[in-house]
């Protein structure tokens, strides 16, 4: 499960989606073509996962400098009843603004979890407000700018490994 075409994830991960962005937008993964989307799952509540993957993400982000300019960063929620987009925006906005947040109906979540291969699901937590929180697989998706996939990481990468194999694949010619 290499950055390399024919890889048995990318025959099973398609990357498809039809939700819509922090603006209220509607987006899929069409909106994006001509860039490399880098996408994380995951939800606004998370207590630790998610802010420490978005923390590592733009941390990379920033140290790819103007190769960064060629990422879209999406942050898609697996939470969609509480993550509506003003709730995405509201978080990311202020630490994470580079990244797009995406939301839907639970239909629409769950046909790109699908899509991505994604698991969440819901379990009761006292110490959460609404009494439950959202376990979910925790990988960094790298999809070309055709929305092909190319790559996962998962979160033992560590940022110095992401920013060297993000250059890689960044400054490789185009296969056309």
């Amino acid at each position: 499960m290499n950055e390399t075409t024919g890889t048995p994830a990318r025959r099973y991960i398609s990357g498809a989606f039809d939700l819509t962005d922090h603006n209220g937008y509607e987006v899929s993964e069409r909106t994006y073509r001509g860039r490399y989307v880098v996408v994380f799952f995951g939800f606004t509540h998370c207590k630790m996962v998610c802010p420490r993957a978005l923390h590592r993400l733009s941390a990379v982000l920033n140290s790819l400098g103007p190769l960064a300019d060629r990422i879209q960063p999406l942050y898609v929620t697996v939470d969609p009843d509480r993550d509506t987009p003003e709730v995405m925006k509201e978080f990311l906005s202020p630490d994470y603004p580079r990244f797009t947040g995406l939301t839907g109906s639970t239909e629409q979540v769950d046909r790109a979890k699908k899509s991505f291969r994604v698991f969440s699901t819901t379990v009761a937590d006292p110490d959460d407000p609404d009494g439950y929180q959202m376990p979910h697989s925790a990988f960094t998706y790298v999809m070309d700018p055709d929305g092909a996939y190319l790559t996962h990481f998962t979160d033992a990468v560590d940022e110095a490994e992401l920013v060297t194999r993000l250059t890689a694949i960044l400054r490789r010619p185009a296969s056309r």
